[in-house]
């Protein structure tokens, strides 16, 4: 990435324009978090409901406190241990931060991401950068920069290509106001790394969380429908497939007994991580090829695969 790219991009943001630009977890479309009118382009672009909260990206860990109040001893623990990192910390807004940053909400989400473009970007603008994924709203996150223009076209001002992202998924977030850490969404960074650090359980969500980005029922799903099928239920399942059904794309991690022609076939790693880092790029590209479903294996009910079947269950019918 040179230094010419990097400059054109800040003067850009600063101008209230959109640049799209890679992270760890997915490219994100970045607009300068101070300037509302800039932040209703994100929306614009997007597709976005304005009450959806976006997250603000930083250079460094001591630019918290011009975006948070009341800080905890948690939150600098987990920022310490996890940033730069695919970890959202989930704090009380200062008061001069944006509206339409927060939802109207009195909560703040910050991050500070860990790719050698991202923080070349952020260093160079000097702020904060509210940037949820390059996407249409509802729809797979781009973890490549020719995603975002598939996506997003002529919506977005410039887009700074870092290659492929190295996670694949959106970061854990984490609600660090209280006494007890709450996950408002599953990460690459699990629960139990995060109690191992705290000291103390986590909490899968509660009732009275602020809402947060990608919290939908329905999100990070291709147009093609997409179904999830139990391991032992799979053969059984495409054995009794109709004609109407076909053709349909497989993705499993183990070999299919039921082959034909109407069945595509695709392996997928075994090792969540693997398996996060390729997931949404081969969903888009299966979502080009015609397929009258998409159907997916269910991935292991343990922990550390609680970010991919959170992402699987929401692009689920």
């Amino acid at each position: 990435m040179s230094n010419s790219e990097i400059t054109k991009a800040v003067t850009i943001l600063h101008q209230g324009g959109l640049v799209a630009f890679p992270t760890e977890t997915v490219y994100g479309l970045g607009a300068d978090a101070r300037n509302p009118d800039a932040l209703k382009k994100i929306f614009q672009a997007k597709q976005r409901p304005m009450d959806h909260p976006l997250i603000v990206h930083l250079a460094n860990i001591s630019q918290i406190s011009e975006w948070a109040e009341d800080i905890s001893d948690d939150a600098w623990l987990l920022a310490k241990t996890f940033w730069p990192g695919p970890l959202t910390l989930i704090l009380k807004k200062a008061l001069e931060v944006p509206n339409l940053v927060t939802g109207n909400q009195i909560t703040v989400g910050l991050r500070i991401p860990n790719h050698p473009v991202a923080q070349a970007l952020l260093k160079a603008f000097g702020g904060g950068l509210a940037a949820p994924s390059a996407n249409r709203f509802g729809r797979i996150s781009p973890t490549t920069a020719e995603a975002v223009r598939e996506e997003l076209g002529d919506a977005v001002d410039f887009i700074l290509d870092g290659g492929a992202c190295q996670v694949g998924l959106e970061s854990t977030i984490v609600d660090v106001r209280g006494e007890e850490p709450v996950i408002l969404r599953p990460g690459m960074i699990t629960a139990k790394q995060i109690e191992t650090i705290l000291k103390k359980p986590v909490i899968q969500k509660k009732k009275d969380a602020p809402r947060v980005s990608g919290s939908l029922e329905s999100h990070y799903a291709p147009q093609t429908p997409l179904r999830l099928v139990e391991s032992t239920k799979l053969d059984i399942f495409l054995q009794n497939l109709s004609e109407s059904d076909s053709p349909i794309a497989v993705l499993s991690r183990n070999k299919l007994i039921i082959q034909n022609e109407n069945i595509f076939h695709i392996f997928m790693p075994n090792r969540p991580q693997d398996y996060a880092h390729d997931l949404y790029q081969t969903l888009r590209e299966l979502d080009k090829k015609g397929f009258q479903q998409i159907v997916i294996e269910a991935v292991p009910e343990s922990i550390e695969w609680d970010a991919v079947r959170d992402r699987l269950k929401r692009a689920s019918f």
